[in-house]
């Protein structure tokens, strides 16, 4: 029996997945539950103090460009909810002062069942990666001192901080946590490959054929039920001299990371373009057909792919059908995620 708890919290936050409590009278706890055949959570769920208040406060700060340096951008400008909280039909982001960010903006949801994050791992908590782009120079380009000052300056913020946190002081790792409780709630388990696993729903003929092929051919790095395994992979694209990126060696030095960079849950994938670390290709057909003619050798190159991965076109067409059914329309219009004013 599905594990979902559906809630109606009567100051307006509400949806699928969440529990909530009475912890006081002036503060309502909630728990998020884990969908039907999840694993285990990554991250710490308790370390988070989720409560009704701070998803609510996180919710703003999410969406108010004020945070940014020249108030251009915000997290959701871009971390689109109709791109599943990625960058819509966009190569790499951009960032304030007409800035272009090196990476194409990883999508975000589940992210408490997240090892790591961003696409070269860089960052271990859900916490370092709330703050990471509020700073980076081609994102908001800010620094805290000047988000304080704005926040202390701003009712809302100055009571709603009051509230959740029980102080006026407006700290770094206040605001941090109040935008991490709100991306904790980013959870994307409702898709046509959800409901057939549960025997809501079944697939069309096509749709059991790319499920057949994709467990035989991607299944390996993109696992169930995340659709990811969480690794550092170099699937054998040509290095932009532009960019000059070498992923995961940029963090670690170490020569067998070079052009290593994280395997993307596939979630959503139809909704979340463009794709690969710099949004290289616009369409899942592209990305396909690089693993079927475009894999090309190196040192460092997956040993799974480095002779490419053999399909004919309609093991290609049947493919795209599954993948399909990856995504989530609940979670792309959910209400309570969407911006709040």
């Amino acid at each position: 029996m599905n594990r979902f708890i559906i809630l109606i919290l009567t100051i307006g936050l509400f949806g699928s997945l969440l529990g909530c409590k009475k912890q006081s009278d002036r503060l309502h706890t909630v728990a998020i539950q884990t969908p039907d055949g999840f694993p285990v959570m990554e991250q710490s769920v308790d370390a988070l103090n989720l409560t009704v208040e701070g998803i609510a406060l996180g919710r703003r700060l999410f969406y108010d460009k004020q945070l940014s340096a020249d108030v251009s951008v915000s997290c959701g400008t871009c971390h689109e909810q109709r791109a599943a909280f990625g960058t819509f039909e966009h190569d790499r982001s951009h960032g304030v002062f007409n800035s272009h960010t090196l990476r194409n903006a990883p999508a975000l949801f589940n992210l408490l069942w997240q090892k790591s994050f961003h696409w070269d791992g860089a960052y271990g908590s859900i916490h370092e990666e709330a703050a990471q782009p509020l700073t980076g120079s081609v994102e908001m380009g800010t620094n805290f001192d000047r988000i304080k000052e704005y926040l202390q300056q701003d009712a809302y913020y100055r009571e709603s901080f009051k509230r959740v946190y029980g102080t006026w002081f407006i700290r770094p790792e206040l605001i941090t946590n109040a935008i991490s409780q709100f991306t904790a709630t980013f959870i994307s388990a409702n898709s046509k490959y959800d409901r057939v696993k549960q025997g809501r729903d079944v697939f069309d003929s096509y749709e059991q054929s790319g499920y057949q092929l994709f467990q035989t051919k991607c299944a390996s790095c993109h696992a169930e039920p995340l659709f990811t395994d969480h690794s550092f992979r170099n699937i054998g694209l040509p290095i932009d001299p532009s960019l000059n990126d070498l992923g995961r060696f940029r963090i670690t030095g170490n020569l067998t990371d070079s052009l290593k960079f994280k395997v993307p849950s596939l979630r959503n994938v139809s909704a979340t373009a463009n794709y690969m670390h710099d949004g290289r290709f616009a369409t899942v057909q592209q990305v396909i057909r690089h693993y079927r003619y475009g894999v090309q050798r190196s040192t460092t190159v997956d040993a799974s792919i480095q002779n490419g991965i053999p399909m004919s076109d309609t093991d290609e067409y049947n493919l795209m059908q599954f993948l399909k059914c990856l995504t989530d329309s609940s979670f792309l219009k959910e209400p309570r995620l969407s911006r709040p004013y």
